[in-house]
């Protein structure tokens, strides 16, 4: 069953969270999280992710991304739907 989390940008089932290629680039925020996080890139093209005073990286297919716990971190938006794995230490 998916789930839209209240004020967020994106539906998320279990641990699948999907970016909608509609989503307004306003809505992808400067953020950070509780605990550190890795992401793998499921689908999703020309989406990228930048970390606090670092460039922008272009996410790829396949290829796991560490985001710090706290840190300021933000995604931008690309081609159709983003679909993220995500892993986080609890």
């Amino acid at each position: 069953m998916a789930e839209t989390i209240s004020g967020k940008p994106y539906k998320q089932v279990d641990d699948i969270r999907t970016f909608s290629e509609d989503v307004e680039s306003s809505e992808l925020v400067w953020h950070r999280d509780k605990y550190n996080r890795e992401i793998t890139i499921l689908e999703g093209e020309d989406w990228m992710l930048q970390l606090d005073n670092r460039p922008a990286k272009k996410l790829e297919q396949g290829k796991i991304y560490k985001i710090p716990a706290m840190e300021f971190h933000r995604v931008i938006k690309g081609k159709g739907n983003l679909v993220i794995k995500i892993w986080e230490d609890k």
